[in-house]
This record gives structure tokens, C-alpha cells and sequence, in this order.
């Protein structure tokens, strides 16, 4: 993803992408969120040719089944719920229709939500519906580097690392000896070396801040299995007693897998818990991935620029890791050095990333602490853990009073809303101007409103049958 970026969008700059094909790529990021589709609008990516490379299908958001409890589902679509008003949010009149008795769930005035659970979906124009992506990320990384490729600026290197040299005075990276005794050298890296963290920190010993307290899931296993129906177009997310499951729908194959921590759940009991939940005949052996929750106290030190695992990692719920990286490669592209290294550029990288980090890591652990379970250690810890002051101000604002508290260019303050109320936080109070509209003139609103996204989900293609006219894979 980065070496295509700047092959494709600085120019007189010479690529030199350093990679072995011993080395597999992790290959479960296979679920996006919708900010991926503008990373390749900027990029000029055919998107109907992306999605027949990668198997891809479409995503309007996750639905969460046994989060609040084990007998609750409730679904996050990436839309806009409702309609605002200049001083207040949707969820403020939706409250008061639940204090007069109207019995819509809050997700109903989400297009997204309704057209993915009747499994509807089509690209509308004007971005009339947002949508994101499920997508085999190893053809995804094939397919990006078949772009690359055809870069006369890019080169690519097949090798391993087996030492990094620093300058004597500065402590900068001057260039990377790889097992073959080629030497590479260069003016900017960037560290995609992933949780080994060659550079950023091996080499520059670049801190690690460990969040595992907060964030205690430190394992995966992972397996594909055949289809055993037409894709649906969202996730599924199923939690367990210890940990949760994905389910990800491409349209060659399934991508399953379970988030687990070893503190409550060995590896073996994790397989068979998998194995014992999954639809159809598995494609792969399971795989063990390992992780550790965290964030690099600098994401950008000296002439290295940490992108992906390398710089630190929450986990795949909510399928942010992709997010993030395709932010960090845009933050460094409006960063740019240019005549040299400047600090303040440092600086400015590590400051708006870690506001970025941050912000997701607690919009991740709101799941699993705004929850009305409690029936397994795991979970009892979860509601007993102290969390991030920045976390528990969000979540005392939206309980009292209704309001998402937002910093910077956030993306999520719709999600915010619609998390927070499926997993069962609901405000105490609603603003005082939604009582301008009388109890009738609240019905209607909500009424109209409600069924004209069901008439406009109703009125879409199946997902299969679109993508089957759209982007039918090869494969």
C-alpha cells in the first residue's frame, strides 16, 4: 500500500520496496471500513478490477451478535443515522419517540443497516450509501504490487534484512545489508517489517507502549473455509465466552477466524472452538497469529517512518489496522520531506497519529465495557478493568446527556452513537429543542422517515446478483 502510493503520487522520487517472497503477509486484514475507498480513488484504482483481483466483495458494516448479552444482536452500519438538526443529533429525537411509546430500533433510520440485513446492496450515486470492502488480502498485496510494477521509478528487491546500519553522528538509518550482501541505502525508510520491527525498533529502539491491560486479546486463529451460501454484505462479529469470532464473506471463500486471550483461553480449546462454529468445509489448516496491543512512543523517529504493525497494532475489531495504515501513508504524503528532514514534519506525523491511534483504541474498548455480560472471567474482567480517562469522559457524556464527544477530524461519531446504544447505553436525557416538535409532528418525522429507507433498501439488486454483474471474480 505504500509503495504504490508514492510511486503513483510523488513524482522524480526513486521506490525502492524491499521484500522476500519467504515472508508471508500476515493474510487475515480482509475486512475494511469505508475511508479504503477514497485511499484508491486518490490513487486512480478501478474498482470493479480491484475487487475481480482480490475476490471482493462489499461491506455495509458489522453485525455484533451476543455483545450486550447472550440472547442480543445489534448491527453497526457505516451511514448516517437519521437526520440531524443544528443543535442536536438524531439519537436526541429518536429518545423522545421511546419516551412516547414508538417502538423503532435507533438502526432502522440507517439505510446501510436495513439494506444489509435484507442483503441488498448497489453503488448509488452521489454516495447515496456508504460501503466499504471484504477482500483476500494476499491477492489484495499481489494485486498492489502488479501496480507498482509498472512504475518506472519503483524497484523491487527480493531479500531480507540481515542488518541495519545507523550513521555515526546522527544515529539516522544510512542503509539496510540484506542476507545476500546487497546493500541498500536511502534518504527516508519505512519500517513495514511488521510486529519484528526491524528498524523502527530493532535498530532505532523506538519504545513500545503496552496497552495489553486494557486491550488483553494477544492471539488469533485463523482458517478458510468453502461458502455454503451467497455473501452477505457485512461482517459478522460473534462474541464467545473468551474472545470473539470474524466472519467474513468473499466470494470464492469464507475468512473465519477467533480473537482470544491466552490468559483465559489456551490455543487448543481456541481451535476447536473455532472449528466447532464454523459453516463449511475448511479450505486451510488453522494458523496461530500471536500479538501484542500497543502503540510506538514515536511513530516517525529520525529518517524512519513506522506504517502498519511495525508502529503498533489494537486488534480486527471494527477492521481498523487497514484504516490505519492507509492514514499514516497519507499523513506522510502531505508531510513530505522536502530538502531534508525537518522536525517540526516529525513532529506534527506523531502528533496527529497518536490523537488517530488513541481515539480508535477507545472506541475499541467501549465494546467490550459497555456490556451487560458478565457470565465468564473474561468478561468480569472487562467489567472490572480501569479504562482510559479520555474513554470514560465520552461515555459519561453520552449517558447523562446524549452527546458524542468528538476531537479533530474523527471519523466515527455516527458509530460512537450506534455502538453505544447496542450495547445497551442509553442516555438519560435528550435536548430540549426536539420538544419544538409535538408528540404527532415526532411520529410523522420518525414515521416518513423510517419508511422511506425501507422503500429505498427494498428498491436495491441482491448483493450476489451485483456483484455478479459488477465485478465476478476470475477465480
Amino acid at each position: 500500500m505504500t509503495a504504490v502510493a508514492m510511486t503513483r503520487l510523488i513524482k522524480n522520487t526513486e521506490v525502492v520496496l524491499v521484500e522476500s517472497d519467504d515472508i508471508a503477509t500476515v493474510g487475515v486484514g480482509e475486512a475494511t471500513i469505508p475511508t479504503l475507498e477514497f485511499f484508491h480513488e486518490i490513487l486512480n484504482i478501478n474498482e470493479a478490477e480491484f475487487l475481480k483481483a482480490t475476490g471482493g466483495t462489499f461491506k455495509l458494516g458489522i453485525n455484533f451478535e451476543n455483545w450486550r448479552n447472550t440472547q442480543h444482536q445489534y448491527f453497526h452500519g457505516f451511514g448516517v443515522t437519521g437526520k440531524d438538526c443544528w443543535a442536536a443529533d438524531f439519537q436526541h429525537f429518536w429518545l423522545k419517540g421511546k419516551q412516547l411509546g414508538l417502538k423503532y430500533e435507533f438502526g432502522d433510520f440507517c439505510l446501510e443497516r436495513v439494506a444489509a440485513l435484507k442483503g441488498k446492496f448497489a453503488r448509488v450515486q452521489n454516495k447515496g450509501i456508504n460501503y466499504a470492502y471484504h477482500l483476500d488480502a494476499t491477492a489484495y498485496a499481489q494485486y498492489l504490487r502488479m501496480l507498482c510494477e509498472k512504475n518506472q521509478s519503483f524497484r523491487r528487491v527480493e531479500g531480507k534484512i540481515a542488518e541495519v546500519t545507523l550513521t555515526t553522528n546522527s544515529g539516522e538509518i544510512e542503509s539496510l545489508a540484506l542476507e545476500s550482501g546487497q546493500n541498500i541505502s536511502g534518504d527516508l525508510f519505512i519500517d513495514c517489517t511488521g510486529q519484528r520491527a526491524l528498524l523502527i525498533g530493532d535498530a532505532l529502539k523506538t519504545p513500545y507502549k503496552d496497552w495489553s491491560h486494557w486491550l488483553i486479546n494477544d492471539s488469533a486463529i485463523a482458517v478458510q473455509t468453502q461458502s455454503t451460501e451467497p455473501p452477505l454484505p457485512y461482517t459478522r462479529s460473534i462474541a464467545h465466552a473468551s474472545g470473539w469470532q470474524w466472519k467474513i464473506p468473499l466470494q470464492h471463500r469464507v475468512g473465519n477466524g477467533l480473537i482470544y486471550s491466552s490468559r483465559f483461553l489456551d490455543d487448543q480449546a481456541a481451535e476447536q472452538l473455532l472449528l466447532n462454529n464454523i459453516e463449511g468445509k475448511p479450505l486451510t489448516t488453522p494458523r496461530k497469529i500471536g500479538f501484542k496491543t500497543g502503540s510506538r512512543s514515536q511513530h516517525w523517529n529520525k529518517n524512519c517512518v513506522a506504517i502498519g504493525l511495525s508502529s503498533g497494532f489494537l486488534e480486527p475489531l471494527e477492521s481498523t489496522s487497514i484504516h490505519l495504515i492507509q492514514q499514516s501513508i497519507i499523513r506522510l504524503l502531505k508531510l513530505i520531506p522536502v530538502n531534508g528532514l525537518r522536525q517540526v514534519d516529525i513532529d506534527e506525523f506523531n502528533q496527529q497519529t497518536e490523537v488517530d491511534i488513541a481515539s480508535i483504541r477507545d472506541f475499541i474498548i467501549l465494546h467490550y465495557v459497555v456490556t451487560e455480560r458478565d457470565d465468564s472471567p473474561y468478561w468480569q474482567y472487562h467489567t472490572q478493568m480501569s479504562i482510559p480517562e479520555s474513554l470514560k469522559h465520552r461515555i459519561e457524556l453520552f449517558k447523562q446527556s446524549g452527546h458524542v464527544c468528538l476531537k479533530n477530524d474523527e471519523l466515527f461519531e455516527d458509530s460512537w452513537m450506534q455502538v453505544m446504544i447496542g450495547q445497551g447505553l442509553t442516555p438519560e436525557n435528550y435536548h430540549p429543542i426536539v420538544d419544538n416538535m409535538s408528540a404527532k409532528e415526532l411520529s410523522k418525522f420518525l414515521g416518513d422517515m423510517r419508511e422511506l429507507i425501507e422503500q429505498r433498501a427494498s428498491s436495491l439488486p441482491s448483493h450476489q446478483d451485483y456483484i455478479k454483474q459488477y465485478c465476478a471474480s476470475r477465480s
